[in-house]
């Protein structure tokens, strides 16, 4: 299982907000079917294969200039662990069984 953290965002917008750009993206997130979690700060990602992560990808980072702009700067990290299968929910467990 492939983890990763998407962050997109629109250059040369009227004003401060993004929530539409965010929500265009999540739109085009779920046309591909792909597990994501929005946060306040980006977006997680789950896939089972790259070509299923860069698809969703794609599709978001297009969604923003079909909103009309311009300009879109995506950034991504990606955790591609192969040794064992653990989705993002298994590693936000483990975090918590530590924290006690």
């Amino acid at each position: 299982m492939i983890s990763a953290e998407l962050m997109i965002v629109p250059i040369g917008t009227s004003g401060t907000s993004l929530s539409k750009y965010v929500a265009a993206a999540v739109a085009a997130l779920d046309e591909t079917g792909i597990k994501y979690q929005v946060s306040g700060m980006g977006t997680l990602l789950e896939a089972k294969n790259t070509d299923e992560l860069f698809n969703a990808i794609k599709n978001a980072h297009e969604a923003i200039f079909n909103e009309g702009m311009d300009r879109v700067v995506t950034s991504v990290n990606i955790d591609d662990r192969r040794d064992r299968e653990r989705t993002m929910a298994d590693k936000v467990r483990s975090v918590e069984e530590k924290m006690g």
